[in-house]
């Protein structure tokens, strides 16, 4: 039986087999790897990953998806919400090497923001992230300052990861296909990020973007007047002038 895209799951699935291919090819699984899959859906990407890794956890909310996947003996399956997912607790498969999680998946676009910013939280058992996402997300992820794509999402991202666009995905790639372009990011944990407060940083850059377009001197100029910043930093900015570095920075000062 044919299984019909649930409008609420975000779900478009993957059909175009150049892509997958492609896919596959970037991520360059390896036996005996751990690797988790997010959302395999139908898995047309699934299917291609452990056959190179030999077994493969997969995460999937949708109930009659899950319980297909079930009947594959080479997968394990986590019938879940991602974002209840400690993917430091996950267990490996007896198969599966000793070392840090590769995460995979086509994310949902109507969650993909939430979910980058809870495997932020699990960073440190993560070795490499590839996603397929809208590909004005992956644009904001990348951005440089000084660009209308520079935002939160850049500097919290940027902080932790180092990040590629990979791969382009048309819409005919999907089933049904979305009114959006795709891309795909490689995302790779830096060894060396600095050693900030992820809440502290967040609040701070939240608040730096809430009015983008103006001076920061009446947004983040306040905010570090009211916690009794006595260090300088130049609010006569707008908030995309500033590199990664300069938040992060401010970020241990005010700490």
């Amino acid at each position: 039986m044919k299984h019909i895209a649930r409008k609420r799951f975000g779900q478009h699935f993957l059909r175009d087999g150049g892509i997958i291919d492609a896919i596959v090819q970037a991520i360059a699984p390896q036996p005996g790897q751990r690797m988790v899959e997010i959302g395999p859906g139908l898995a047309a990407l699934t299917q291609p990953l452990v056959e190179r890794l030999g077994h493969l956890t997969v995460i999937e909310l949708d109930r009659d998806l899950a319980q297909r996947l079930r009947s594959h003996g080479q997968l394990t399956v986590i019938e879940s919400d991602v974002l209840k997912v400690d993917f430091s607790q996950i267990e490996a498969h007896p198969s599966q090497a000793p070392g840090k999680w590769r995460v995979v998946g086509n994310l949902p676009y109507n969650i993909s923001t939430p979910i980058l910013f809870h495997l932020l939280d699990h960073v440190d058992c993560i070795e490499d992230q590839h996603f397929m996402l809208q590909k004005e997300v992956i644009d904001r992820m990348v951005a440089s300052p000084c660009t209308a794509a520079y935002g939160r999402l850049s500097v919290m991202l940027q902080w932790r990861y180092a990040m590629e666009d990979v791969l382009f995905v048309p819409p005919e790639s999907f089933d049904p296909p979305p009114r959006v372009d795709s891309a795909v990011v490689r995302m790779v944990p830096r060894t060396d990020p600095a050693a900030v407060d992820v809440r502290l940083l967040s609040e701070l850059v939240q608040v730096a973007f809430s009015q983008r377009r103006k001076i920061m001197r009446h947004t983040l100029g306040r905010w570090l007047e009211a916690r009794g910043f006595a260090g300088h930093f130049d609010v006569q900015r707008r908030a995309e002038e500033v590199p990664v570095a300069e938040y992060t920075a401010l970020a241990l000062q005010v700490a």
